[in-house]
């Protein structure tokens, strides 16, 4: 399966169809079928403890990303007939603290499934990655947005 979800917080079930499905889209829109993704939903305690681990930063974050090559060219994985016979190319894992998306979704007035399909680039190297990774972010957001079909429509909380 290119997309494998790992639940690990209470009530983590409900996004996962709705979140593989995004993975899947985002894997194909940036020429990635022929990957495997893993994604793991935790809450505030589970992410800081890998936060503290990994990072050294003893505080819950919203994503981490342990990406298994530094960068991936789109179309260099096998395609066609070899892509079907080969084992798919594991790219990495993401994990997302289910707590601090919710906190996030209502925060910026949107469902928490929303947010847990917002994933992007490295924000902490410097404010150069963050405004791509933020620009980066809002396209494949709206990409995600232009395949819903037109029978479900995102309601979006309007902000006073």
């Amino acid at each position: 399966m290119p997309v494998e979800v790992r639940c690990e917080s209470a009530g983590a079930y409900r996004y996962v169809k709705r979140l593989r499905a995004a993975a899947l889209a985002l894997l194909q829109a940036n020429a990635l079928e022929a990957c495997e993704l893993s994604l793991m939903i935790v809450d505030d305690r589970g992410i800081r403890a890998l936060n503290r681990e990994f990072r050294h930063k003893d505080r819950a974050t919203d994503v981490l990303a342990f990406p298994q090559f530094e960068a991936i060219v789109p179309g260099a994985t096998p395609s066609g007939a070899a892509a079907r016979s080969a084992p798919p190319l594991p790219i990495g894992d993401v994990v997302i603290s289910l707590d601090t998306a919710r906190r996030q979704a209502a925060a910026s007035g949107i469902k928490p499934p929303e947010r847990l399909q917002a994933l992007g680039y490295d924000h902490e190297r410097s404010a150069a990655d963050a405004r791509k990774m933020f620009a980066r972010e809002r396209e494949l957001l709206a990409y995600l947005e232009s395949r819903r079909p037109a029978s479900s429509p995102v309601r979006r909380r309007s902000r006073r």
